[in-house]
């Protein structure tokens, strides 16, 4: 009888910031941690989301489990809603109380409000298939976070979430440290840890630490002021709240994410505000604005987020001004960078002006830096490491992190996507590597991103677009009336006129050279057309744009 091996297959979140997924597989059986997602870049053009490949699921959807969820930021569970559209519903979908909360309410907005959700208490373990799991609470920028302890007759593997060791977090939980000792003690076989900030020294300052720091930034303040932070970040927006109070200031909630996650948070008891407190959005001109402070979606410069319509004189009921003070209480996500800037510098056209985390200590991570790493290693003493949720200069630091508190080179993996690490009684090695890209979520659809369709939209973005329609008789192949030039997105075209007369020669010369040769065939007329007006126009404007010939038969 073969020995059994676990297997833990990353689909997402290695060698990149982003869209987490990993698969656990233990005797023909499966446990999904996470199903997370990544927003789009510059160049996906038109794309609105961005998935991990769990194609691999599909045809295994009979053997998964259970999906655990380590917390509730989208790239953790953004992805589930298509996951479960895909695969089907898994036997249990276990996370943390607001986390649930949380992927309840997407979900409902998915229409799928009959998915298999439990609340799992840290502590408590349960079976699944040849699994023991339990979860560990940690702490994150997010309540709720959770370490995912699965169990197999191998012995112990943890994916840690994202994670850091805050000794006075704002909700007075701090990460169960004993309990990772326990495990240290008793034997850890693999940890997979969060990779996220092993390129920072130190350790990262407490989440409480910015509640002082924010209500000193706020005192200064004359007018209003327009705090941005994550959404899901209920701490932040909880001692955002707790200096308004102390200041006298009215609080408005901005962005239906703000308003969404502190109401499921303060139904759980999670976060609190005085009565009375908040105002509606299109209440904040009837109050002074050294009586105000709004809370706003939009750190990351998203383009629809209620920041960005401020800062573009284009939100409903907030209109940026001068004497408005914007407190970015987030730093920019690896990618955002500019559309940040972009947002930071709109806000100083008006003549508002912007506090960020370089200004003052109004922000502090989510994530561990290296002193944590290296205390979540000596604490679990892990016999084999995969660092994860993290690019590929991460993952390194991360490995060399591991070699520094003495785990064996040897024993540290450093992994890819789709590249999964078996383990067995005799040792770990990576297994056989299977295809692990991307899915573009484009509207209501989802496909492969080598779809013709991004690349025909890069094009057209680059250099615009020809459409020339050719109407030629079905009896003799003759040109029946002028073609018809229609060109869009091609820029600087100052002498429009004299190339469209060139145009309807070249598909004229063209079509009469096809009749005499009696070529009847539409497709081959078509590529003549195509290579006869794509040269031209490359004469012409040095340019390439997409050209597309129709040829009507009357």
């Amino acid at each position: 009888m073969p020995a059994k091996k676990l297997r833990v297959l990353p689909l997402g979140g290695l060698g990149e910031i982003g869209k987490n997924m990993t698969v656990v597989e233990y005797d023909g059986r499966i446990v999904v941690v996470d199903t997370g997602l990544m927003f789009p870049t510059a160049e996906m053009l038109g794309i609105d989301l961005v998935l991990p490949d769990f194609s691999y699921l599909r045809d295994r959807a009979d053997d998964i489990e259970a999906i655990v969820l380590t917390h509730g930021h989208e790239d953790h569970v953004g992805a589930l809603p298509y996951v479960l559209r895909q695969i089907g519903y898994p036997p249990v979908i276990y996370g943390g109380l607001l986390t649930i909360g949380m992927v309840r309410s997407k979900l409902s907005e998915h229409k799928l409000d009959d998915a298999p959700l439990q609340d799992l208490p840290a502590g408590q373990t349960v079976e699944v298939g040849p699994f023991s799991l339990e979860l560990i609470h940690l702490s994150h920028s997010i309540p709720d976070a959770r370490g995912v302890l699965l169990t197999t007759e191998l012995g112990p593997m943890l994916m840690t979430g994202d994670y850091k060791f805050d000794q006075t977090p704002v909700d007075g939980r701090p990460a169960d440290i004993s309990r990772l000792a326990e495990l240290g003690r008793e034997g850890l076989l693999l940890l997979c840890g969060d990779s996220t900030n092993a390129d920072r020294p130190g350790i990262a300052p407490s989440e409480s630490s910015v509640g002082p720091a924010l209500l000193e930034t706020f005192a200064s303040c004359k007018g209003r002021v327009i705090v941005t932070s994550f959404a899901s970040n209920i701490h932040r927006v909880q001692q955002v709240i707790d200096a308004a109070v102390a200041l006298d200031r009215r609080v408005a909630l901005v962005g239906r994410s703000m308003r969404k996650n502190f109401n499921i948070a303060s139904s759980l008891g999670i976060a609190e505000a005085p009565s009375g407190l908040f105002i509606q959005p299109r209440e904040i001109e009837d109050f002074p604005d050294e009586k105000v402070i709004v809370i706003s979606t939009g750190s990351q410069g998203e383009p629809l987020s209620a920041l960005r319509r401020m800062a573009n004189n284009d939100h409903r009921d907030v209109e940026l001004h001068s004497g408005d003070t914007v407190v970015f209480s987030a730093t920019p996500v690896p990618g955002n960078e500019r559309a940040v800037n972009e947002t930071v510098d709109r806000i100083y056209e008006i003549g508002a002006s912007v506090v960020t985390a370089k200004d003052a200590p109004i922000h502090a991570s989510g994530h561990g830096w290296q002193e944590e790493l290296k205390l979540m290693l000596n604490l679990t003493k892990p016999q084999y490491v995969l660092p994860v949720h993290g690019d590929h200069q991460r993952l390194r630091l991360h490995s060399e992190l591991a070699q520094a508190v003495g785990i064996p080179e040897e024993n540290i993996f450093k992994g890819r996507n789709g590249l999964p690490l078996e383990i067995d009684e005799q040792g770990a090695a990576f297994g056989e590597e299977i295809h692990a890209g991307v899915i573009f979520v484009d509207g209501v659809d989802i496909g492969e991103p080598d779809d013709v369709a991004l690349r025909d939209r890069r094009e057209i973005s680059a250099d615009g677009i020809f459409i020339v329609v050719a109407t030629i008789s079905s009896d003799d192949g003759e040109v029946v009336t002028d073609p018809e030039v229609i060109f869009r997105g091609v820029a600087f075209l100052d002498e429009a006129d004299a190339l469209v007369e060139e145009l309807k020669d070249v598909v004229e010369t063209s079509l009469e050279d096809a009749a005499e040769a009696g070529n009847r065939e539409v497709g081959l007329i078509q590529e003549d057309l195509h290579d006869a007006i794509a040269r031209l126009v490359y004469e012409r404007l040095r340019r390439r744009p997409m050209v597309l010939p129709v040829v009507v038969e009357v």
